[in-house]
C-alpha cells in the first residue's frame, strides 16, 4: 500500500470534524486523500458520482466492470483474430501481438463504459495499450452488445501505427491523465519505457477540486470561516442563477459570487477545470489545480481538417472549443448549467433549454416550423447535431448555432436541416427558411465564408481576416483562427490587425498572433515579440520564444537575454513533457539548429527516430541537418531509406528531388519531383517545385502546363502566380503573363513586387 492510499483511510476516519473542536485555521496540506475521504461528508454528490462516466472512465478488470462477451467468442477484421476468454476472474484476449505473434494478454482494466467499453492490456515497457476491438454496449436493440472494430474500414498490421500495439494505442501517452486523478506519466527516456502513478483509478473529487488535505484539515478543525476558502484548491463559484426579466424571452444571469461571467477564462473558472480534458489541446506543463488552461496546455484552434470552416465540429476535438464559439459561452453558461456536475446527466435536454429560453417564445412551431414532438421541433436537434466518433459515439456539437444552409452549401459544411431531410438539397433547405422570414437569413458575410476563403487563400481573403481577427462581437477562437490564418497572408493592410491581436486581452488571440508574426522579417518580428516573452500566459510565452528563437544569438542586452532564455526554456520543457513522442524531439531539434547547438540538434533528431522509427519528419529534418553541416551524402542515404520506409508519402519524395536537385542529378530530382506533387495534389508548393525544375531543364511548356493545373486548384497561392507570370514573360506570351500578374496583384495590391512587376509588363 502506498502512502498515498494510507493518507487516504487515515483522513476518511477524520473527514467530519466536531462543531466544538478547536477553530483555528489548519495548517495546509498538499495532500491527496482520494474520494471515500470526501464522501462521509458530500455524500448526495458521491452518490451522483458513482456510475458516472467519470467514475466509470477507467476501472480494475474484474466481474462487473467488465462489459464485454469473454464467453470464448472470436472476432476477425480483415484477418486480423481476437478471441476473448476467462480463466476464473480474469479476462483473456489472445490475438497478434508487436511483433505479428499470436499471443494470449490478460486485460487489466476497462477503459470508460457508455456507449463503448474499452480494454486495456500489459506490454513491456511499463506500457498500457487499447485493444483495436471494442464493446458496444449499447442495448441490441440499439445495434450494441457485440465486439468490432474502431477502425473499421482499415486493414490495420502489426507495426502500423495505428495499430493496437503501436503509439496511437498507448494508454499512458494518449488517455491515461483525463482517465485517472494524480496522474504521474513518469516516462524514462533513457529506458524508453513508463513508471506511471495516480492516486485514483479514476476520474475522482480532486481531479475537479483540486487536493483535499487542506480542506479536510479546514473540516476538522470546525469549519471556521478563518479560512475563506475552505481550504479548497479550486473555487468553482457554484453559487449563480438565471432569471428572466419581465418581458425578456432569453433568462439572464444573476451573479451571486465573485467568479468572471465571461469574457477571459477567470483562473478558477470552471472551464479551466473542464478545458484540460474535454479538449482537444497539447500540454505544454504539468497542470496545477487551480491553474489558468492556457498555463498548461495549447488548445486547437478552428483548423482545417479540425473544424468545418463555419466552426461545426469536424474531428473528434471534444467540447471546448465548439463550447467558447457560443453566444451562450459569451452570456455567461458555464458547463455546470446545463450537466450536474457529479453525475454529468442531463435527463431532458429541451427542458434544460427551456430553463433560459422561454418556451412560449421556443418551443413554439412559430419558432421551429416543425410539427410539437417531431425530430424537427427539438432544440438540441437544430442547434447541437451530431457527429460519430469512435463507430458508435455520437457527440453533440456545443456551438449552438443557427442552422445556416446557405453557409454550408458555399463551404462544404454539414447542415442539420439536410441531415433530417436527407432526400432534400441545403438550397431547398436555404429557400425554406427564407420563405419562414419573408427574406433570406443574415444577410452578408458570415464568419465561415472567411476561413474558408482564408483556407484557400482567394482573393480577398486576407482583408476578411484582417476585418474579422479585429471584430469585437466574435468569439476569441474565431478571431484567433483568423488570426492564424493571416499569418501566411499579411500585408500592409492586414498588419494593423496582426499588432491589434498582439495586445488582445485574451490569451488566446495572443497565442494566435504571435504564431502568425513568426511569417515578418527578422527585425519587424522582434518588435512584434519581445514583450509576449513576459506574457502571464505561458502559452502565449512559448510561442513567442518558438517564433523568435533564430534570433536568439543576435540578442546580447541581457535585460532581453533574461526572459527570452526564460521562455525558451520553458518552452524545452514543454516539449520534454511528452518526451516519448518522436515530434517532441524533432522541434527541440529544429530549436538546437536555431541556437546554433549543431551537436545538440542531431542527438535531438536521433532520439526522435530512436524512439519512433515510424516518424517521417525525423528522417527528413535529420537529414536537412547534415546537408547545412557539409554531409550531402548522409542527407541522400536518410532519404532514400524513408523512401523505401514511406513509399506513398509526397514529403519525402520532395525532400529527395529537391536534395537531387542542389547536387545537380536533374534527372532523378524531376523524378522525384514529380512524384510529390502526383501523390499530394492538395500542396501547393510540390507542384511549383516541379514545374521550376521543368522549366531549369529546358522542359519549358510542361512547366506551364504543371503550374497551370495547380494555379486552377490554388488560384490563390503567391508563388504559383508569380512563376506563371514571369515564365510565361521569359516565354514572350505578353497577354497571358499580364493576365497572371494581374491576379497576383489583384491579390497583394500593396505588394511593391507585384506593382513592380505588372509595370513591367505593361
Amino acid at each position: 500500500m502506498n502512502r498515498l492510499q494510507l493518507t487516504s483511510i487515515f483522513l476518511t476516519a477524520l473527514a467530519c470534524g466536531s462543531p466544538d473542536q478547536a477553530t483555528q485555521a489548519p495548517e495546509p496540506t498538499a495532500e491527496y486523500v482520494g474520494a471515500e475521504a470526501c464522501a462521509s461528508c458530500h455524500p448526495e454528490e458521491t452518490e451522483r458520482w458513482r456510475g458516472s462516466h467519470h467514475d466509470l472512465a477507467m476501472q480494475e478488470a474484474r466481474p462487473g466492470n467488465v462489459l464485454g462477451d469473454f464467453g470464448d467468442v472470436a472476432f476477425e477484421h480483415r484477418g486480423e483474430r481476437f478471441r476473448f476468454y476467462r480463466q476464473g476472474e480474469a479476462f483473456f484476449v489472445e490475438t497478434a501481438g508487436p511483433d505479428g505473434a499470436v499471443q494470449d494478454f490478460e486485460i487489466a482494466y476497462t477503459f470508460g463504459a457508455e456507449p463503448l467499453q474499452q480494454h486495456l492490456v500489459r506490454l513491456p515497457g511499463g506500457r498500457l495499450h487499447a485493444l483495436g476491438v471494442a464493446w458496444d454496449s449499447r442495448p441490441a436493440t440499439a445495434g450494441g452488445q457485440r465486439w468490432f472494430h474502431l477502425h473499421p474500414e482499415e486493414e490495420i498490421p502489426p507495426g502500423d501505427i495505428l495499430h493496437w500495439t503501436g503509439p496511437a494505442g498507448s494508454w499512458n501517452a494518449m488517455c491515461a491523465d483525463c482517465h485517472s486523478t494524480n496522474l504521474e506519466k513518469g516516462y524514462r527516456l533513457e529506458e524508453d519505457r513508463f513508471d506511471t502513478r495516480w492516486s485514483e483509478l479514476d476520474v475522482a473529487c480532486e481531479a475537479c477540486h483540486g487536493r483535499g488535505g487542506a480542506h479536510i484539515a479546514w473540516a476538522n478543525a470546525g469549519a471556521d470561516a478563518a479560512l475563506a476558502d475552505q481550504g479548497l484548491e479550486v473555487t468553482l463559484g457554484s453559487e449563480r442563477k438565471w432569471e428572466f426579466q419581465e418581458g425578456a424571452r432569453i433568462a439572464s444571469r444573476i451573479a451571486t459570487s465573485p467568479v468572471e461571467l465571461h469574457g477571459r477564462l477567470s483562473r478558477n473558472g470552471e472551464l479551466d477545470v473542464c478545458a484540460p480534458c474535454h479538449s482537444r489541446r497539447t500540454r505544454i506543463s504539468q497542470a496545477e489545480p487551480g491553474d489558468a488552461f492556457l498555463n498548461h496546455a495549447r488548445p486547437a484552434l478552428l483548423d482545417e481538417g479540425l473544424y468545418h470552416a463555419d466552426g461545426q465540429i469536424l474531428d473528434e476535438v471534444y467540447v471546448w472549443g465548439s463550447f467558447v464559439q457560443s453566444r451562450m459561452y459569451a452570456a455567461g453558461v458555464t458547463c455546470s448549467d446545463c450537466h450536474d456536475p457529479h453525475s454529468l446527466r442531463i435527463e431532458e435536454p429541451d427542458a434544460v433549454c427551456a430553463g433560459c429560453h422561454r418556451p412560449g417564445a421556443f418551443a413554439t412551431s412559430v419558432h421551429h416550423h416543425h410539427e410539437p414532438a417531431t425530430a424537427g421541433a427539438s432544440c438540441i436537434a437544430c442547434h447541437m447535431p451530431t457527429s460519430t466518433y469512435m463507430v458508435v459515439d455520437d457527440r453533440r456539437d456545443h456551438g449552438f448555432r443557427v442552422p445556416r444552409p446557405d453557409v454550408s452549401e458555399k463551404i462544404g459544411a454539414p447542415d442539420p436541416c439536410t441531415s433530417c431531410h436527407a432526400d432534400r438539397s441545403p438550397g431547398w433547405a436555404s429557400e425554406t427558411i427564407a420563405s419562414w422570414n419573408g427574406s433570406s437569413v443574415n444577410p452578408g458575410v458570415h464568419p465561415g465564408e472567411v476561413l474558408h476563403a482564408g483556407r484557400r487563400l482567394l482573393p480577398g481573403a486576407a482583408a476578411a481576416l484582417a476585418a474579422l481577427a479585429k471584430d469585437p462581437e466574435r468569439s476569441s477562437i474565431l478571431r484567433a483562427s483568423a488570426l492564424r490564418l493571416l499569418g501566411s497572408q499579411l500585408d500592409a493592410a492586414s498588419l494593423p490587425s496582426l499588432h491589434a491581436g498582439l495586445r488582445d486581452p485574451s490569451p488566446l488571440v495572443r497565442l494566435a498572433a504571435a504564431s502568425a508574426a513568426e511569417s515578418l522579417p527578422p527585425q519587424d518580428r522582434w518588435l512584434a515579440l519581445e514583450s509576449l516573452l513576459r506574457d502571464e500566459s505561458r502559452a502565449v510565452r512559448i510561442e513567442a520564444a518558438r517564433a523568435l528563437a533564430p534570433m536568439r544569438r543576435e540578442i546580447t542586452d541581457p535585460r532581453a537575454a533574461k526572459p527570452f532564455d526564460a521562455a525558451l526554456d520553458e518552452y524545452r520543457q514543454a516539449q520534454l513533457l511528452s518526451a516519448e513522442r518522436p515530434e517532441s524531439h524533432v522541434n527541440l531539434g529544429l530549436l538546437n539548429d536555431h541556437l546554433g547547438e549543431r551537436d545538440a540538434a542531431q542527438q535531438a533528431y536521433e532520439t526522435a527516430l530512436r524512439i519512433g522509427p515510424w516518424f517521417l519528419p525525423g528522417y527528413v529534418n535529420l537529414a536537412e541537418h547534415h546537408r547545412t553541416r557539409g554531409r550531402e551524402d548522409e542527407s541522400e542515404r536518410l532519404l532514400r531509406e524513408a523512401v523505401g520506409l514511406f513509399p506513398d508519402n509526397a514529403d519525402v519524395h520532395h525532400a529527395l528531388g529537391l536534395l537531387l536537385a542542389r547536387r545537380r542529378a536533374l534527372d532523378e530530382a524531376l523524378v522525384s519531383l514529380a512524384h510529390a506533387a502526383e501523390l499530394a495534389p492538395e500542396n501547393p508548393r510540390y507542384a511549383y517545385a516541379h514545374g521550376i525544375a521543368l522549366s531549369s531543364t529546358g522542359q519549358l511548356e510542361t512547366a506551364l502546363k504543371v503550374l497551370a493545373g495547380a494555379h486552377e486548384r490554388h488560384p490563390g497561392n503567391l508563388d504559383l502566380l508569380v512563376a506563371l507570370a514571369t515564365l510565361h514573360r521569359d516565354a514572350g506570351h505578353s497577354d497571358t503573363a499580364r493576365s497572371y500578374a494581374a491576379k497576383l496583384l489583384a491579390l497583394r495590391p500593396d505588394d511593391p513586387n507585384a506593382r513592380a512587376l505588372m509595370r513591367e509588363l505593361e
